[in-house]
């Protein structure tokens, strides 16, 4: 599996765990949902992620 489907696959775990805590815990883990889309929107934009960083130092590949 490829670098950014990996990263896809994070981001939406990230996105949907955050929607659900904040709707059964507390509202405040809406701010990590709004912190998860500004990283992929500045990823859009800088063309750096520190996810990547992150799961390169993991030894997830590029394949």
């Amino acid at each position: 599996m490829t670098m950014h489907y990996v990263i896809r696959r994070i981001a939406g775990v990230f996105i949907l765990a955050s929607l659900a805590l904040g709707y059964w815990v507390s509202p405040w883990w809406y701010l990590f949902t709004a912190f998860v889309g500004l990283n992929l929107l500045q990823s859009s934009f800088t063309r750096w992620c520190l996810m990547e960083d992150i799961l390169r130092k993991a030894g997830v590949g590029e394949s």
